[in-house]
């Protein structure tokens, strides 16, 4: 899903659930009609209405296409011309992840920004775009794995959101 595609990551998950509009709507506190014109692209899925909905729905690609939305497209988009078969998807996180070890021990990370020539600059840019191809790899394995063995997303991230704050990174 790309910036703008919550609509369509709505009627994907309706239809895997076998949702009507009513019932989506009723998730919402909004009407159908609503939902259906959301669907459709001619209304633009408020923040309360995207939140009752990903809520109600727990879907990781739902979340994604969200996130999406509201950071203008700063976020892992979601891949849906991929086989997202769990092991699949395992498989590319691992290489995505290596791809990234490896461009870790490559780029001179000891540098300032100042320090750097032209050369470095672009090694450290691919080190980046590796890390992102990373993360978006990882966040389908945690979608899919959620997905597969009926997980939470929603209480898999409140999860580690409470380990982060016991281990004193969050406040």
């Amino acid at each position: 899903m790309a910036i703008g595609h919550f609509p369509g990551a709505l009627k994907d998950v309706m239809q895997r659930k076998g949702d009507t509009l009513a019932k989506a709507g009723r998730a919402a506190h909004v009407d159908g009609s609503q939902i259906g014109k959301i669907v459709k692209g001619s209304r633009k899925a408020s923040k309360p209405v995207m939140r009752s909905t990903i809520e109600h729905y727990d879907d990781g690609q739902l979340f994604l296409a969200a996130a999406a939305d509201v950071t203008g497209g700063a976020f892992a988009p979601w891949l849906d011309n991929v086989d997202l078969h769990r092991a699949s998807v395992l498989f590319k996180t691992v290489e995505e992840m290596k791809e990234v070890l490896v461009a870790s021990g490559q780029v001179p990370i000891s540098k300032t920004n100042a320090q750097i020539n032209d050369t470095e600059r672009q090694e450290i840019k691919r080190m980046l775009m590796d890390t992102v191809e990373a993360i978006t790899a990882l966040t389908h394995l945690a979608a899919v794995l959620c997905k597969e063995y009926s997980f939470s997303w929603l209480e898999t991230w409140k999860e580690h959101r409470a380990e982060l704050k016991d281990k004193k990174y969050l406040k």
